[in-house]
């Protein structure tokens, strides 16, 4: 069994950071690309980051240059950088996961989502 557990959500004002944590844990073999999405009310579910094992990036426009994705593949754990954040930016964000268990199995996995709110 695989988990991702997110952290890092919260309120902040225009203009503040956040940084989203998503560790995974379980029967895990090794971790392909992992990423980060984001869910506004009434709206779809959209990409925000994505990041491979080699740590090659990509951004949505919405955030380039001010969100940063990363990963610390020996404690199994992707980040998501926030700056400059704005209202828009406020939405559920979820972590997922592409994860190769000792099965050898390959899956995807998402987080339980985490709130982040952005307002004065």
């Amino acid at each position: 069994q695989v988990q991702l557990v997110e952290s890092g959500g919260g309120l902040v004002q225009p203009g503040g950071s956040l940084r989203l944590s998503c560790a995974a844990s379980g029967s895990i073999f090794n971790i392909r690309a992992m990423g980060w999405y984001r869910q506004a009310p009434g709206k779809q579910r959209e990409l925000v980051a994505t990041i491979t094992s080699s740590s090659s990036t990509n951004t949505a426009d919405s955030v380039k240059g001010r969100f940063t994705i990363s990963r610390d593949n020996a404690k199994n754990t992707v980040y998501l950088q926030m700056n400059s954040l704005k209202p828009e930016d406020t939405a559920v964000y979820y972590c997922n996961a592409a994860i190769r268990g000792l099965d050898w199995a390959l899956r995807d996995y998402w987080g339980q989502g985490t709130q982040v709110t952005v307002s004065s």
